[in-house]
């Protein structure tokens, strides 16, 4: 249950850096790494390397393509609009930019729909239009075997309603305050955390309050899993943005980039090899102008397939 065997991806049509996300996303890099065409030719390498090494170590793989309109750029991190489970609902999410609201898309969940079970869909956006958001898995890091559920406060994660969605679903919530090297809220929780079958990868170093740092320690540790902590500045190499899944033979992988995997110690990296094999992805195009890494790009379904529902 921690680690899904089945991803889906969205290829990006027209991937940018998005200024809508910009304010409160500061790993986004505004440089320049070539003319339209040469960002979209890198980018769609990227990606397709990506299904490409997934698919080969065993992890089933959808990928949907996005439309050229309405314009997405951040189309290609679809974890943060919605959540797939066990119990065959589909949650819906709240999202801060305006642009990244266009990314819900109903056809998506009706292909979905004709191999998995959805027994309902449940439309949490609303309170975008009040300025209230919660965006999946960015804002919120499951451990699904323990159904505990942790958040790091930002303008991106509404506390109100990570505990409104923790009843939903049954699970504990454990909320924080997190922030980067410059003092800044860092914007999305999986980036400077992961929680794995027995290990978690967390930076303390983030979290300023001795209060809530000893809570998030005390749930990790109460839970059995073996803490790995990362420093402020090795999140910033999207050290935390890692997801564990299931390949072949439900062996345990780590996806996480290859600038990840670079920033890690040679201890740090056997700790977590103790317990899965770590998967280094090479997406600096996306991690660069997008401020999301390889977690992000992976929406995890646990959607039962319509063949076991009986």
């Amino acid at each position: 249950m921690q680690a899904a065997s089945t991803v889906f991806l969205v290829r990006p049509v027209r991937f940018s850096f998005n200024v809508e996300t910009a304010a409160s996303n500061h790993f986004q890099q505004a440089v320049s790494v070539g003319s339209e065409a040469e960002v979209q030719a890198k980018v769609q390498a990227e990606f397709d390397q990506v299904v490409a090494t997934l698919r080969f170590r065993g992890v089933r793989v959808t990928v949907f393509d996005d439309t050229p309109e309405p314009h997405t750029p951040d189309s290609i991190f679809p974890n943060n609009w919605l959540t797939l489970h066990p119990d065959g609902r589909v949650l819906l999410y709240p999202m801060c930019a305006p642009n990244r609201r266009l990314e819900r898309r109903p056809d998506i969940l009706a292909t979905l729909g004709q191999q998995f079970h959805i027994s309902e869909v449940l439309d949490l956006s609303g309170p975008e239009l009040a300025g209230q958001f919660l965006e999946g898995t960015g804002s919120m890091v499951f451990d699904h075997e323990h159904r505990v559920a942790y958040a790091a406060i930002s303008p991106r994660t509404d506390p109100n309603l990570f505990r409104q969605v923790c009843t939903l679903l049954g699970y504990r919530p454990v909320l924080f305050h997190a922030f980067d090297e410059r003092g800044l809220a860092i914007y999305h929780t999986n980036v400077m955390m992961c929680v794995s079958a027995g290990v978690a990868v967390v930076c303390l170093e983030s979290i300023p309050d001795a209060a809530e740092r000893a809570a998030v320690v005390a749930a990790l540790s109460a839970t059995g899993h073996h803490l790995v902590a990362i420093s402020l500045r090795q999140v910033a190499h999207f050290a935390g943005n890692m997801l564990s899944l299931r390949g072949a033979q439900e062996q345990p992988l780590l996806a996480l980039s290859q600038r990840a995997f670079e920033a890690l110690t040679p201890e740090q990296r056997a700790t977590l090899g103790h317990y899965c094999e770590l998967l280094p992805l090479p997406i600096p195009t996306i991690e660069t102008l997008g401020g999301g890494s390889i977690r992000c790009m992976l929406a995890e379904v646990y959607l039962p397939e319509k063949n076991e529902v009986r």
